[in-house]
C-alpha cells in the first residue's frame, strides 16, 4: 500500500504548492485505500475547501465544493482509535452516522483532541503545513483554495 499522499494545492495566488501526507493504513486501512483509490482516480483533482476554520481545520473531499456530498463509493464502517487529533492530522469528515465517511476530509490547524475516538484518523501531513495554513478561510470562503492534483507516492 503507499505511504504518501501528495496535495498540489492552490492557495489562491495561482503557485503550487506541495503538502505530503504520510497515510496511516495502520490506523484505518480502509479508509486509505478508499482515498488513495480516489486520488488515483483524479476525484480529488480541482476540489475546492469549501470549509476553513482557523484555529480548528480545513476540510475539503466534496466534489460539488458545497460540503453536502461524497463519491459514488460506498460509505466506510468508522475506523476509530486513539490517536490524537491535534496539528497536521488528517481525518474524515462524516455526518452523525460514524459510519458515513465516503470522500470527505479534514486537516487540523491545531489541537481538536474532542474530536478523538468519534472521527476516523488516515493520515498526516509530513511537509507543507504552512500551505494548509495559507488556504482561504470561511464557510465557504469566498475564493477558497483548492487541489490542483492528488498524487498517490
Amino acid at each position: 500500500m503507499a505511504e504518501t499522499l501528495t496535495f498540489t494545492l492552490d492557495t489562491g495566488d495561482g503557485e503550487p504548492r506541495d503538502v505530503v501526507i504520510k497515510l496511516r493504513s495502520d490506523l484505518a486501512p480502509n479508509h486509505v485505500k478508499q482515498i488513495t483509490d480516489l486520488a488515483s482516480e483524479g476525484f480529488y483533482d480541482g476540489v475546492v475547501f469549501h470549509r476553513v476554520i482557523p484555529g480548528f481545520m480545513a476540510q475539503g473531499g466534496d466534489p460539488t465544493g458545497t460540503g453536502t456530498s461524497g463519491s459514488s463509493k460506498p460509505n466506510l464502517k468508522q475506523e476509530f482509535s486513539s490517536e490524537p487529533h491535534v496539528r497536521g492530522v488528517c481525518s474524515m469528515a462524516r455526518t452523525s452516522d460514524p459510519n458515513s465517511a465516503n470522500s470527505q476530509f479534514f486537516i487540523c490547524f491545531d489541537d481538536a483532541t474532542f474530536l478523538d475516538r468519534q472521527y476516523t484518523v488516515w493520515g498526516q501531513v509530513v511537509e507543507g503545513m504552512e500551505h494548509v495554513d495559507a488556504l482561504p478561510k470561511g464557510e465557504p470562503p469566498r475564493n477558497p483554495g483548492k487541489i490542483v492534483k492528488a498524487t498517490v507516492g
